[in-house]
């Protein structure tokens, strides 16, 4: 079984910044993508961004000030939000795509981590 371990969420103010990780742990034979996603209170969850052989893509609305960074040796990924805005506030989810034999694929998602941005 595979288990993600979230931290570095809290409470900051409009502005700053936070760096979140998520480390995976447990049977991984190959990470084909980490992501990240966010929910807002209220909303759907949305998609922030994804590291796929060290290459990142990022939802065009956050595209400048989210860099997501990915550590393949330590089975880690890492979302470092700037310039943060109360609009930003929700639960910030971490996900591994994960492959194992014989082409099967799994996803795995964080326990989720709670940033608040005060105005």
């Amino acid at each position: 079984q595979v288990q993600l371990v979230e931290s570095g969420g809290g409470l900051v103010q409009a502005g700053g910044s936070l760096r979140l990780s998520c480390a995976a742990s447990g049977s991984i034979f190959s990470i084909n993508t980490m992501d990240w996603y966010r929910q807002a209170p209220g909303k759907q969850r949305e998609w922030i961004g994804t590291i796929k052989d060290g290459n990142t893509i990022y939802a065009d609305s956050l595209k400048g000030r989210f860099t997501i960074s990915g550590d393949y040796a330590k089975n880690t990924v890492a979302l470092q939000l700037n310039t943060l805005k109360p609009e930003d506030t929700g639960v910030y989810y971490c996900k591994f795509h994960l492959r194992f034999g014989y082409g099967t694929y799994r996803e795995f998602w964080g326990q989720g981590t709670q940033v608040t941005v005060s105005s």
